[in-house]
């Protein structure tokens, strides 16, 4: 699967995580992540979840966009 974040500028990224990510944590993750560049351990602690749910979660939403944009 490709980054659908990859080609984007920090505010183009943003607009799509505003549309398609609809809880506040986890835009606020999505946001720190893929704007920031936080790594999961310090963002896992960060938003109070363990890494793994950190990872699941990004993943999640990174496949979801991706999925969005190439219909």
């Amino acid at each position: 699967m490709k980054n659908p974040f990859e080609d984007k500028t920090n505010v183009e990224i943003i607009e799509l995580i505003e549309l398609y990510v609809h809880s506040e944590r986890d835009r606020i993750l999505m946001k720190r992540k893929y704007v920031d560049g936080i790594k999961f351990e310090p963002l896992s602690e960060e938003i109070k979840l363990s890494t793994v749910q950190t990872k699941r979660l990004a993943k999640k939403y990174k496949e979801e966009i991706y999925d969005i944009l190439n219909k």
